[in-house]
């Protein structure tokens, strides 16, 4: 009597279906100790202003970028390393990028003029100031 067995030909590393809780998380993060694809966020409200704080720690201040389009807020990081290493027998080249982009659609009461952001200690901070909205107002139209 013969029985049914299966082979997985596929290597664990290159199988998405490996483990159901890291569904839907890229592969590589799981095998090595890298940053989460996306940092955490907070975002707190005070009279005068929104401060929005980005955890990036041991990234540099040069490859961070904020931008501002139309009312979306758009933090983004790309950095590209290379290392070469050659000796009489071989030549190593490695490459490896990380990059992350978040977006944040801007209340109408936010100055986008006068936002500043500033990168202490790890911390991306985000201030984007508050100004009064004039309410429109209702304009009544004579029928004639």
């Amino acid at each position: 009597m013969s029985t049914l067995v299966r082979y997985n030909r596929i290597p664990t590393f290159f199988n998405p279906f490996n483990a159901a809780a890291d569904f839907g998380r890229p592969i590589v993060s799981r095998y090595q100790n890298t940053m989460p694809s996306v940092p955490a966020v907070n975002v707190k409200e005070t009279e005068a202003a929104f401060e929005v704080a980005l955890a990036a720690p041991g990234l540099k201040k040069e490859d961070l970028k904020v931008s501002v389009l139309k009312d979306q807020l758009t933090i983004a990081y790309k950095s590209e390393n290379k290392t070469d290493e050659t000796t009489e027998k071989f030549t190593r080249q490695e490459f490896s990028t990380s990059q992350f982009e978040r977006s944040f659609r801007l209340p109408k009461n936010v100055d986008a003029e006068q936002i500043k952001a500033s990168y202490t200690d790890g911390i991306l901070t985000i201030e984007l100031p508050k100004v009064a909205v004039k309410e429109a107002e209702v304009k009544e139209i004579v029928i004639g």
